[in-house]
């Protein structure tokens, strides 16, 4: 790699770095929840698959299955997450965000998605044309390189109407 292109990607990352800093800064659902980055991981894994089951959290999480019994269970009484039965294998419990769950994870990004917009409200059009450019590429590099090449989800797709 050349150079100029590593002290660029240095610059970039310098540059991120700082605005999750002064992100952070500011009071997000993320550090007012009081959950540990476990109970949080946990949430945040099921608001991606919609549910898992014990087993499928303790991968996950890279812990084992009594591990995650305490943190679910701890998530069960903040009113987070729900357990049932799985309706495929009744010997399996799957576990899934409560409305208050998915409450909190719509708040957290709510609140980043909030702070990135009043920033770029403030940039010129020619600014946030190259902005939405360069998020496009990055997105289409990023599906490219996901372990699992899910397909690109739409908002990361040139639109085409």
């Amino acid at each position: 790699m050349s150079n100029e292109r590593e002290d660029l990607i240095r610059r970039i990352t310098d540059t991120q770095r700082g605005l999750a800093r002064l992100f952070a800064q500011h009071q997000s659902p993320l550090f007012s929840s009081n959950l540990t980055m476990r109970q949080l991981k946990v949430v945040m894994v099921l608001s991606m698959n919609g549910s898992a089951s014990g087993q499928d959290l303790a991968h996950n999480l890279g812990v084992g299955l009594g591990t995650v019994t305490g943190i679910v269970d701890r998530l069960v009484a903040h009113g987070l997450v729900s357990r049932h039965e799985d309706p495929h294998d009744r010997r399996v419990r799957r576990v899934e965000l409560t409305p208050a769950g998915a409450g909190l994870i719509e708040e957290i990004n709510n609140a980043g998605i909030q702070q990135y917009r009043r920033i770029m409200e403030h940039l010129d059009t020619e600014t946030l044309r190259t902005l939405e450019h360069v998020s496009r590429k990055i997105g289409e590099v990023a599906a490219k390189l996901a372990p699992d090449r899910a397909p690109v989800p739409d908002e990361l797709t040139p639109d085409n109407g």
